[in-house]
């Protein structure tokens, strides 16, 4: 009897989503007894409530090969070994033997963290952090086979190697003489810019010191869609990341902009200054939801300097910037509790994947 393929599939309706299983899915790409598809796309909800999908909008703009891309209602006709997913609302197919939840980041919000997110058979966790939270949440207990010590696999490429800066830069239209700052709001209600509006910016530009990388988030749920403000902005020293991937932002950047973004403890891991803009409605409202685990006690934004007002950002960088290791030691700190094999994480994924999930012979015989 012939042994079959381990088949595959990723679900996910936004970037984001699948931006942290890519470096995965190129990994599983190459590993032989492997069929790997992905299925979901940008979505839209229709007037009786259901979603209508569209993967060849979204998957072929992230690199995926058309091959690799299953039509939703084709996904659902079909039956998958492993499921792998970073949303909490599945999307799945017909059936499948095991779900995997990746994460598509951590923050102080702690979204991750819920009752709604426990239908996974196993957790790609992303820190010693994370799964002491799931256990205060008594969600999980102590030791749960279910937790699997794999780190967030998208920030591998801020320390690989992968990402150049000097290339990075000429990439988003910068010469290098001047000091890259960052700015990547959450895309939740209250972001900073919806709090502050594009006074952060403009206030910046005006000292004539920096060149500005603006990354919006790719599923905003804000205000407004700030994008064509944005772009209004746009000029030899400030540019709008034209990528829905925030890696090669963060390591072109000497400093962050952030608001209650996960991009914060993503940038950790580069050890250099973050400047948290204050955003109490945003918090609150976190705060207030069921099931919340928010956190500013254990690291919060301990890791940066809180800023309140449009007017004192551009005194708060040029400070940070003078002193750049001020809080190194809180960040290093934060970063080991915060991540799972930093740089490597996609090894150690994989590792658990052929340990684990590729089966015998004999269960996958056709």
């Amino acid at each position: 009897m012939s042994q079959r393929n381990l088949r595959i599939l990723f679900t996910g309706h936004a970037p984001v989503h699948f931006l942290c299983f890519r470096p995965l899915f190129e990994a599983l790409r190459k590993e032989p007894g492997v069929d790997i598809f992905v299925s979901g796309g940008f979505r839209q909800k229709l007037e009786d409530g259901s979603f209508q999908y569209d993967p060849l909008a979204m998957f072929p703009q992230l690199g995926v090969p058309a091959e690799h891309i299953l039509p939703v209602e084709e996904m659902k006709q079909q039956d998958f070994d492993v499921l792998f997913c970073s949303n909490t609302k599945m999307l799945e197919p017909r059936s499948v033997a095991k779900k995997i939840q990746v994460f598509h980041g951590i923050s102080f919000r702690n979204r991750a963290i819920r009752p709604a997110n426990m239908g996974a058979d196993h957790y790609l966790m992303v820190g010693p952090y994370m799964s002491r939270k799931f256990e205060e949440a008594g969600l999980m207990k102590v030791g749960d086979p279910r937790q699997i010590q794999v780190g967030l696999m998208k920030t591998d490429a801020l320390l690989d190697g992968s990402l150049q800066r000097s290339a990075l830069l000429e990439l988003f239209g910068f010469d290098g003489t001047r000091p890259v700052l960052a700015f990547c709001p959450t895309g939740q209600r209250h972001n900073a810019l919806d709090r502050y509006g594009l006074a952060l910016l403009e206030n910046l530009m005006a000292t004539g010191r920096y060149d500005i990388l603006v990354k919006l988030h790719d599923h905003p749920h804000g205000s407004k869609d700030w994008s064509e403000d944005v772009l209004d902005l746009q000029g030899a020293h400030l540019k709008m990341a034209d990528t829905f991937d925030v890696m090669p932002v963060l390591a072109a950047s000497d400093l962050l902009i952030t608001d209650a973004s996960s991009v914060s403890n993503e940038y950790l891991l580069l050890d250099r200054p973050i400047i948290y803009m204050d955003v109490p409605e945003l918090i609150e409202k976190a705060m207030g939801k069921g099931d919340s685990m928010t956190d500013l006690a254990t690291w919060g934004r301990r890791t940066g300097v809180v800023v309140d007002s449009a007017e004192a950002l551009p005194d708060a960088v040029m400070e940070a910037l003078a002193r750049p290791d001020a809080l190194s030691d809180t960040r290093k700190q934060a970063a080991d509790d915060l991540f799972y094999n930093k740089g490597k994480a996609v090894s150690a994924a994989m590792a658990w994947i052929r340990d684990n999930l590729v089966p015998s012979p004999a269960s996958l015989s056709a």
